[in-house]
């Protein structure tokens, strides 16, 4: 056994292909056969189904793409570790961002950060605020920005960027030339809502609760899985909803959205840098929250 066989079993079951899988890593496809049959003979068990066209791992083979992920992830530190201390910022950067954060937020980091740092392999995931809490936990990724402080002892968070969430309506809207509305006539509009696990959402419905509304009382028409959904069904007259002012910022000036205030709940919120609590981060990492940091 050896790391360049475990970098391919992870990749089988990441791809859950062998012909994909040899497409990421160059090689035929009946040497990354052979590399996971040699795999199979030093353990001495079956860690690969063939289910059709779709590979899955074993029970046997989860234990260790549980253990493979760690130690290439404990690779990919060392190289970084070294080539740092040599003096050359080189290799990959995992992280991950919500919806906001990956469209309109980390593109303006990255920019930069690559620019300093040109040997520096950027690869970003997208997800809900859940689902890259669960990566950065997993250490699929190494830090991710999300749009929720989240109670879990195995991560640690702290504020990157303000944001502020306002109202936003088509630019025909009987509100359209209002700054502002109550909160009890906003329970009277048909809403888009965003998923259950959108940081946005649930800023809104927290907000809505703290300020003695109910969150319940809300008329949703219908549920998006993006803001970008969201932005077109407000233009196509789907509903009203809640969003952050970062995401809506070209069509305000384009004149196609309006945006008012809700009197009476606090929208403003903040977006939130991400790390695992006992995962150790790599010097590529550490010096992109720093400059991350210093950008915003």
């Amino acid at each position: 056994m050896d790391l360049w066989q475990l970098e391919i079993f992870v990749t089988v079951i990441d791809k859950k292909s062998f012909s994909k899988a040899s497409e990421t890593v160059n090689l035929s496809q009946p040497t990354v056969s052979s590399h996971i049959k040699e795999l199979e003979a030093h353990f001495n068990c079956r860690l690969l189904d063939r289910l059709g066209k779709v590979t899955e791992p074993t029970k046997a083979g989860q234990l260790l793409y549980r253990y493979a992920k760690k130690l290439l992830s404990l690779r990919d530190h060392t190289e970084s570790a070294m080539l740092d201390f040599l003096g050359n910022s080189k290799g990959k950067l995992l992280i991950g961002g919500s919806t906001i954060p990956t469209g309109y937020i980390l593109p303006r980091i990255i920019g930069g950060f690559t620019k300093k740092y040109p040997e520096v392999s950027v690869s970003i995931s997208a997800g809900d605020t859940s689902q890259i809490i669960q990566h950065v936990i997993s250490g699929e990724i190494e830090t991710g920005i999300v749009g929720a402080r989240v109670n879990d002892p195995r991560i640690q968070q702290e504020i990157l960027v303000h944001d502020q969430m306002k109202l936003i309506v088509p630019q025909d809207h009987k509100w359209a030339n209002k700054q502002s509305i109550n909160c009890s006539s906003l329970l009277k509009e048909r809403l888009i809502a965003r998923e259950g696990g959108s940081g946005t959402w649930q800023s809104v419905l927290k907000s809505l609760d703290s300020a003695g509304f109910h969150s319940s009382d809300l008329k949703t028409c219908i549920t998006m899985g993006s803001s970008i959904a969201v932005i077109q069904g407000i233009i196509n007259h789907i509903g009203i909803s809640i969003l952050s002012t970062i995401a809506v910022e070209d069509e305000l000036k384009k004149g196609r959205l309006k945006a008012l205030s809700v009197k009476g709940i606090d929208l403003d919120r903040h977006f939130f840098l991400t790390v695992s609590q006992k995962r150790t981060l790599s010097p590529i990492c550490k010096k992109f929250i720093d400059f991350a940091k210093a950008r915003i």
